[in-house]
Parts: C-alpha cells; sequence; structure tokens
C-alpha cells in the first residue's frame, strides 16, 4: 500500500497547494465556477466536491469568501486500495501530520465512507486517529488531545471504493453557518443553498443594476438576508471568530489579517453605498421576528424590510427586478389542496402586480409549478437537504397596451400559461359536474338535514376522485390511477380537480383532505397515515359524532352507511343491541339514541374503541347500560353467551389480522358468521347483515335455514344512487316453527 501522491504545506507563500472544497449536491458547478473566480485553479468536480489547488492566500479566501461552500480541505494525502482498519491506520501514520498540526491543538475526526470490512464511521475515525497518535508517538511528539464537540482542527478522511483522501478541514464548523441565524423558522433553506438559487436567478448582476427584490414567503428570511450580503459586499464569514485553519501549522496570521481587514473595508463601503430595496413578508410572526433579529446579526437590518402578511395580498411598491421565494413543499398528499391554492393564488399575484419582474421559484413538485399559469424559461436542479427540488426562472411578461387604450392583461405565451386564469376544458367539465351534483341533491339535503355526503364519486372517469362533505370541510379520495393510465397525465388531472374544488364549492382550500384510495387487505384501511389528532363533530339526526379526516384513510364514519344507521335508530326501542365489528361505534350511537335498552359494541381495535367511548360521551350515553369490549369477533361468536333483540354485523371484506385466530373472507365465511350470530339472537329478533364485497353472493343455504330479506336497495340515500353495489344488507330473521 503506497499513496499515489502527497501534498504538505510549504513555508512558501505562492506555493500550490491541493484543496478540495465540499457542498450540497447538484452545486457543484456553481461552486467550481465561485473558486475560480476567487483565485483557485479548478482540476475536476465529483459529487459534492470540486478538486483543484491554490495558494495559501487563495484559501483563506475561500474560507472568507466562499457563499455555496459547505468545507475547504487541504489535502494530506490520496491512497488506493484500502478496504480495511488496518488500511487506514497505515494511510493516516504515513503522514507527515506533525508538519500540518500546530503544537497543542486539539483534534476530531470526521470519516466518511465505507467498504465490506468498514461499515461505521465513527470505526473509520478510530482508525484514522489511531495513525495520527501512533505518528506523534514515533516521532517524539506529545499525544494530541481528541476532543469530538469543540476540537481546534479536524481532519477530514474520506473512503469510496477503496480510494482514501485524508486532509485538514481549514473551515472548521461549516461555512454554510454564518452565524447571523440563531432564529430559525420551520424547515429553513440552508445558507449556502439560498446564496446557490439567487445566483442561479442573477441576482448578484441585478443587484449591480439596482434592482429590487421582493420574498413573499421569507420565512426566517435567508434569501433576503444572503442577497443583502451579496449586494453589499459583505464576506458571508467576516464574523466567523474562528476558522479551522487556526489550528494549522501552515497559518500565518499576519496574511490572515490582512486579508481580513481587506474584506472589512469592503463591507463597510458596501453597507454604506447599498441603496437597494429588499422586501420580505410571511404570515406567521414568530418567523418574522426571526428574520428580522437574523437581519440584525447580520448587519443588513437597514437594507431589509420585513413585514407580518398573507403572501397573496397586495405588495410593496417597488422599482421592478426579482421575486425569489421557497414556497411550502407539501410532502405529503394531503397537504396538495392548499398548495395548489397558494401556486394558482402566487401566480395571479405574480401577473398583476409584477409585471416585467423576473421570478425564481424553488418547489419540490415542478408540476404545481403550473398551477402559477407561467411558463419557467429554465430549470435548475437541486438538492434542499434529501428533498429533490426545482428551481423555476420565469418572467412575467409586460402588459400588453392597445392602441390609445388601458394596459391589457399580461401577454401569456400558450394555453397551458393561462391555467390560474381560466381552467382546461377537462377541469371545466369536471366544476359543472360538481355544480350539476349540487343542484341534484340539493332539495333531498334540505328535506333531510343531512350535512355528510358524497358529492361526487368518480363520475368522470378521467378525474377518478371521490369527494364528500363534512358539513364545512371536504374529504377527496384519489382512486390510484391503473397501470394503463400515465402517470404525469393523471397527476396533471388530479391538480385540475382539486384547484377547481374551492372555487366551486366555495371553502378556502385548506378546508380540503386530500388522500389516495387503492386496494386495501382487511383492516388496512383503519390504519394511521398521519398523526395529527386533527378532528371535529358533525350531526347526523340525533347523533353527534366524531369525525378524522386527516389521520386515516377512512374517517370513522362511513357516509354509505348512513341508511343503515338510520335503521337501526328506528328500530331499537327498548331493545338489547349487539353490534360486531363495530369501528367507530356510530352504528350503536344511532342505535342507543333510538331508545335501545343496553348494548354491546364489540371491536379488536383499542384505537377505535377508544373513539366510539368518545362518540358515546359526546352523546352523553350511559355506559353502565352501553358497553364497548376488545376482543376478536369471530371467536366471541363460537362462545356461548347472552341474546339479543337486535344484531347489527358489518365485517371486513377481508382480513388477516394479526390480532385475528383465522384469515377472514367474507364470501367464503359468511354462512358460518351468521349462523354463529343466529345463536346469540333472541326467537324474535332481527340479525343485520351488511358487507361491502360488490360481488357478494348470499349463501343459498341461509335462506332455506333462515327467513332472509335483502335490503340493499332500500339502503341507498340519493349520493350513492350511481353505486348500486357499494354495499349488501339482509335482514335475517329465525324461521318461524
Amino acid at each position: 500500500m503506497m499513496p499515489s501522491s502527497t501534498e504538505q504545506s510549504s513555508e512558501t507563500a505562492h506555493e500550490e497547494l491541493a484543496f478540495l472544497a465540499t457542498c450540497p449536491r447538484s452545486m457543484e458547478a456553481l461552486l467550481a465556477e465561485e473558486l475560480t473566480g476567487l483565485g483557485a485553479t479548478i482540476a475536476r468536480t465529483s459529487v459534492s466536491s470540486v478538486h483543484g489547488s491554490a495558494t495559501r492566500e487563495v484559501l483563506y479566501r475561500l474560507c472568507l469568501w466562499s457563499r455555496l461552500a459547505n468545507r475547504v480541505i487541504l489535502v494530506a494525502g490520496r491512497f488506493e486500495d484500502i478496504e480495511d482498519g488496518p488500511g487506514l491506520v497505515a494511510a493516516s501514520n504515513s503522514i507527515e501530520w506533525e508538519t500540518l498540526i500546530a503544537p497543542d491543538a486539539s483534534l476530531r475526526v470526521d470519516f466518511h465512507g465505507e467498504s465490506a470490512q468498514i461499515r461505521h464511521t465513527r470505526f473509520g475515525a478510530q482508525c484514522i486517529k489511531d495513525g495520527v497518535v501512533d505518528r506523534f508517538q514515533d516521532h517524539g511528539r506529545v499525544r494530541p488531545d481528541i476532543d469530538p464537540k469543540a476540537a481546534d482542527l479536524r481532519l477530514y478522511a474520506h473512503l469510496h471504493r477503496g480510494r482514501l483522501v485524508l486532509g485538514i478541514d481549514l473551515s472548521g464548523d461549516s461555512l454554510h453557518l454564518r452565524g447571523y441565524r440563531l432564529d430559525g423558522a420551520s424547515a429553513p433553506l440552508k445558507e449556502n443553498l439560498a446564496a446557490a438559487l439567487l445566483v442561479r436567478a442573477d441576482w448578484p448582476a441585478r443587484a449591480v443594476r439596482g434592482e429590487s427584490l421582493f420574498d413573499p414567503m421569507c420565512g426566517s428570511g435567508t434569501l433576503l438576508i444572503e442577497a443583502a450580503l451579496m449586494a453589499c459586499d459583505v464576506a458571508p464569514n467576516l464574523t466567523r471568530a474562528r476558522f479551522g485553519f487556526h489550528g494549522w501549522a501552515g497559518h500565518d496570521e499576519a496574511l490572515w489579517q490582512n486579508i481580513h481587514g481587506e474584506a472589512a473595508n469592503r463591507a463597510r463601503v458596501g453597507r454604506r453605498e447599498c441603496r437597494l430595496t429588499l422586501c420580505g413578508r410571511d404570515h406567521n410572526l414568530r418567523a418574522v421576528e426571526s428574520a428580522r433579529a437574523n437581519a440584525g446579526r447580520a448587519g443588513v437590518e437597514s437594507l431589509i424590510q420585513i413585514e407580518h402578511g398573507d403572501a397573496l395580498s397586495t405588495p410593496p411598491v417597488m422599482t421592478p427586478g426579482l421575486v425569489i421565494t421557497n414556497p411550502p413543499y407539501g410532502e405529503r398528499l394531503g397537504e396538495l389542496p392548499a398548495l395548489i391554492s397558494l401556486y394558482q393564488g402566487l401566480g395571479a399575484l405574480l401577473r398583476e402586480h409584477f409585471a416585467g419582474w423576473s421570478v425564481a421559484l424553488l418547489t419540490g413538485d415542478p408540476k404545481l409549478g403550473h398551477r402559477l399559469g407561467m411558463k419557467a424559461h429554465r430549470q435548475y436542479a437541486f438538492k434542499n437537504g434529501s428533498l429533490d427540488t426545482k428551481l423555476l426562472l420565469i418572467d412575467v411578461h409586460e402588459r400588453v397596451r392597445p392602441e390609445g387604450g388601458e394596459p391589457a392583461q399580461a401577454a401569456i405565451k400558450s394555453d397551458e400559461d393561462a391555467g390560474a386564469v381560466t381552467h382546461s376544458a377537462g377541469a371545466q367539465m369536471f366544476a359543472n359536474r360538481l355544480r350539476k351534483n349540487r343542484k341534484r341533491l340539493s332539495k333531498w339535503l334540505k328535506r333531510s338535514g343531512v350535512e355528510c355526503y358524497r358529492l361526487y364519486d368518480a363520475d368522470m372517469p378521467e378525474y377518478a376522485l371521490a369527494i364528500d362533505i363534512y358539513g364545512g370541510w371536504v374529504h377527496v379520495q384519489e382512486y390510484a390511477a391503473p397501470r394503463s393510465v400515465d402517470a404525469n397525465q393523471a397527476e396533471r388531472r388530479l391538480l385540475e380537480a382539486i384547484g377547481v374544488l374551492p372555487e366551486v364549492l366555495e371553502i378556502p382550500a385548506d378546508y380540503i383532505f386530500l388522500k389516495r384510495r387503492e386496494r386495501q387487505a382487511g383492516r388496512a384501511q383503519y390504519e394511521r397515515r398521519d398523526s395529527s389528532g386533527q378532528r371535529f363533530q358533525v350531526s347526523e339526526g340525533d347523533a353527534r359524532l366524531w369525525v378524522n379526516l386527516r389521520d386515516y384513510l377512512d374517517t370513522g364514519l362511513f357516509l354509505d352507511h348512513r341508511p343503515v344507521r338510520r335503521w337501526l335508530h328506528d328500530n331499537s326501542a327498548g331493545k338489547r343491541v349487539l353490534n360486531l365489528f363495530c369501528y367507530t361505534a356510530t352504528a350503536s350511537v344511532q342505535a342507543i339514541l333510538g331508545g335501545a335498552a343496553e348494548s354491546l359494541s364489540i371491536d379488536m381495535s383499542n384505537t377505535y374503541l377508544g373513539w366510539a367511548e368518545d362518540n358515546f360521551r359526546l352523546n352523553r350515553l350511559n355506559m353502565s347500560r352501553h358497553k364497548l369490549l376488545r376482543e376478536d369477533c369471530m371467536a366471541w361468536l363460537e362462545r356461548s353467551g347472552p341474546q339479543f333483540d337486535l344484531i347489527f354485523m358489518d365485517p371486513p371484506t377481508f382480513s388477516n389480522s394479526k390480532k385475528m385466530d383465522n384469515v377472514l373472507d367474507i364470501q367464503r365465511d359468511h354462512a358460518h358468521m351468521i349462523e354463529r350470530a343466529m345463536v346469540h339472537l333472541a326467537s324474535e329478533g332481527t340479525l343485520l347483515f351488511s358487507n361491502n364485497l360488490r360481488r357478494f353472493k348470499m349463501d343459498d343455504a341461509m335462506g332455506e335455514r333462515f327467513d332472509v330479506t335483502s335490503l340493499s336497495k332500500q339502503m341507498l340515500d340519493p349520493d350513492f344512487e350511481r353505486r348500486p353495489d357499494i354495499h349488501h344488507v339482509y335482514q335475517i330473521r329465525h324461521r318461524s316453527a
């Protein structure tokens, strides 16, 4: 094992020293260009790093002036064929650390990478440290102190496919930590990513031309502050008290002080002479306060105006320039409705107030960018942490002024650009269908007092959604498109549909909850998707019920079972009622409010039995006479027990729950389930059996043994008439002797 090359510091001020600079992925080309401008010679780029050479003076400038780098590493050695711990130790031991590390400097090792035999970064760091310590002791030097938290000097080690790079970190803390952002809003941009966005949007040149900058969703103000530092010619790390190179044996303090003093003078002049207008706004008052405090620490508070307000309200009057912003990404499907509305509103704001401006918008979903109604002339990919994002660059065209008339609407390049002004033909048809359905159901809704109902159920195959109304809230389920449907086209139609809902239903976008519904096995439909705990009360007849539209695929209230619950309410007076597979016990609530003398509701889920108890308490039901039991309904049915006058049984279509002894298949098992339930039914009692298997067929033997009557047609309200096979309901009684 031999190093391919070894580079060490020298007393010669103009000697070129090998270095590498690290950065977030996708910023390598920008960083190479920046470092070249600062005087470095660039040899190549690789993933998240730029490699080259520079003099000591230039290395200081890179640490002080780079707005894009995370770290600047002085390369001490490069090695091949390193696969195990002993190889790491030997490679580290071969470096002349005694000429690189200042006397008495404490150390830490930052190890990156792995191999077949090196699986943990801590182990790799320990091996590198052992090599350094052995080197010092072999050359009669005092063993250096190791300080993982506050070391004077960090050693860098990177192993990839057997290739090892060792060096010393001239930066110290990551260079993206400018020191001004002690206060942060949620999910803030890192400072060097914000700087990269500004560079891609050509802000440095725009600042020279005296253009304005506006961020309507500024959060903790990072984009504004980085823009101000650029405009004022302030080195991003001017106020940093200590760099890694202060623990470097080759550090030249006099040279560093000259470079730092020059930068300080440039900053004083820049702050004094800068006359730009930089404005920000955020709806979160705490974020606004943080942004103002951050700007103060950065020394640019006099340049930046930050106000509390809605992103879509009328902006301050400014000369044309750059709108740059980082809207929420909506990493979860349920956040999409509010984002679509936000993007559409932002597009309208830009066309109305920012004609002649340029826009730079960072989005986690470029398809959302289409909802702006303007076409990006360029896109750049960036990594924001682990998230893939795109920076969209858009020109807002000047309004066209007819001869002798008022300015007309801003020029639109294509039909796609008009998305936020007029809906597509398909979206307009979808909106019309919603209006038609509302009109069709209006008389029934007024007459019945129903406030939770289905408005739309994939009426148009192109828009495969189920849309349910819960009072003033809307629950949207997207049916997963088959593989034959182009995914991009399905996504576009979903965005179109969600985009028209607030307008047609006359509700705020954040009152819409969106989920994707796929074929579910067993009780998977009940599993938690989120943990917001956000729930509210709705009315159904005499009952008040809790629903949760965010956290689970289903909401706690099956709307298609409304007629069944109404039947139970009307037929339970004075009766002993059993509710099997009770879920959140909404059917039990209706039966009890209808006068049930006593009841037992059984389910396996603690979560839903807790929900059921909340429903009972909400309706002030007597829980000494109306009980909830956690148990496997199939196991309970196999035992002897009390008899009931009315049994409601609505089992899942299929279940392989770990809590059950056997797999449940409703078509295969329903006859046995009914037989066992009839054992618990009083002689004059009624079993109401329901299931949602569309192609369900009742076993003929049940009609021979019991009096079986199908109530399926009677159990359809007008909002579910399009789906007559939505569920099957049977009234089953003992035959008279």
